[in-house]
């Protein structure tokens, strides 16, 4: 395995497709919700919603980067994400991860941008939550 990480636009790339991945996950779970909870015009109906969906999104990736440090996209763009220094994230620095990436898109993607400038060309999210993407061979 090497351990150097993946380029800014390889990693985007690999954002996209992750995007429309999630996609699925996401349709398939709203379709459940909205089976369970059939009231949409009721009051709690969308904030609910919402924070449903952010605990599945929350679950998906916290799952697949705990169990391998790989999401479907990274295993096509063959990168992982592993702790800052080499070994297995734990659920806690998945949380964070998960958490502090959510905080860097909604603003305006500025811990997206942060690779840009960062020493090591880490997310802003990987940096806080100790973690980072490298490249895996083979």
């Amino acid at each position: 395995m090497v351990n150097s990480t993946p380029g800014f636009w390889r990693r985007i790339i690999c954002m996209i497709y992750e995007f429309l991945l999630l996609l699925a996950v996401l349709f398939l779970a709203s379709f459940i919700f909205h089976l369970i909870f059939s009231d949409t015009q009721a009051t709690y109906f969308r904030p609910l919603f919402q924070f449903y969906l952010l605990v599945i999104m929350g679950y998906y990736f916290s799952w697949y980067w705990t169990h391998g440090g790989q999401t479907l996209a990274m295993q096509t763009w063959k990168m992982r994400l592993v702790a800052a220094d080499g070994n297995s994230l734990t659920k806690k620095q998945a949380l964070t991860r998960y958490l502090f990436a959510l905080i860097g898109i909604f603003f305006f993607g500025f811990g997206i941008i942060w690779a840009l400038f960062d020493r090591d060309h880490q997310f802003l999210h990987d940096r806080l939550a100790g973690t980072r993407i490298i490249k895996k061979e083979n």
